[in-house]
């Protein structure tokens, strides 16, 4: 098993509330997890309308408060000018960090339609030519591969034009399994990818949410721990503890087999992922 060389990085996920009172939760989490001093938030992104518009809020609130922020930005059913716009808010706001994704296709609908761009490799080449070194970019990887990739090898393919137009370092989907991303690090080797690729840690607190939540977004959750969570029936506690476990052991292993990190998935909860890191002793 080979292993990356990189300094390590902490960092957390959010989402923008819909509502003021998860707002002021945001709040409150973002409080506990910046006791951490992680290297950054990352904020998701919603193509259009009053999802963008929340994205920017939570993002302005933030930087406001001088915590380092990456925003989520997604290519799909976008034109070149509106983002360069958005780039500019937010190089204006002292922002020095993007996560660029192609974003989630429209359903029935294919790649070629009203935007400009098709594909995360094409942003990133965007805001390189526009920014040149400005942004720390990180793009996303996927260690059981892509739910739309044709093949394997493919995919690898399309991640190494990401890193080829600029990424800085990805951050990869959640997994269960550390095989599949030690297997995904060697892949990337032979294909001479040399950037940081942080593992995506989904603390376990909800099994019905996280399956239907993993059906949807292609993320593997292994017959062993389906079944085990499933036993548990109704019993959120022992649900959540048994998750804890088994994703603080995953954490150990990861870190210990060389990973550059670990990006956790927050779903705008502190605790979960408190649990972790206290337990990792980090």
């Amino acid at each position: 098993m080979q292993t990356q060389h990189h300094r390590q990085t902490f960092s957390f996920e959010l989402f923008p509330p819909k509502t003021e009172k998860g707002f002021g939760n945001l709040k409150k989490t973002v409080q506990e997890l910046q006791n951490l001093q992680p290297a950054f938030f990352s904020v998701t992104y919603g193509a259009g309308g009053s999802t963008q518009q929340r994205t920017f809020d939570t993002v302005g609130w933030l930087s406001g408060e001088e915590i380092t922020v990456a925003p989520h930005l997604s290519c799909i059913g976008a034109v070149r000018n509106e983002i360069i716009e958005i780039l500019e808010r937010y190089r204006s706001q002292g922002i020095r960090r993007l996560v660029a994704l192609r974003g989630d296709l429209p359903s029935g609908a294919g790649l070629g339609g009203p935007g400009e761009l098709d594909h995360a490799n094409q942003l990133v080449a965007l805001i390189r030519d526009s920014f040149g070194d400005h942004f720390h970019i990180e793009v996303a990887a996927y260690p059981e591969f892509h739910p739309q990739a044709d093949s394997p090898e493919r995919d690898l393919i399309h991640f190494k034009r990401k890193v080829e137009a600029g990424a800085n370092s990805a951050i990869t989907q959640y997994f269960y399994n550390a095989d599949a991303y030690f297997r995904f690090i060697d892949d990337c080797q032979r294909l001479r990818i040399d950037i940081p690729i942080v593992p995506g840690i989904m603390p376990i607190t909800n099994f019905i949410q996280l399956a239907r939540f993993s059906d949807a977004c292609g993320a593997e959750l292994p017959r062993w721990l389906r079944k085990r969570l499933e036993g548990f029936g109704d019993d959120l506690p022992a649900i959540r503890s048994y998750g804890a476990d088994t994703v603080t052991a995953l954490c150990e292993r990861l870190l210990e087999g060389g990973a550059p990190g670990l990006h956790f998935y927050t779903m705008n909860q502190a605790t979960p992922s408190l649990d972790i890191w206290q337990t990792l002793g980090l």
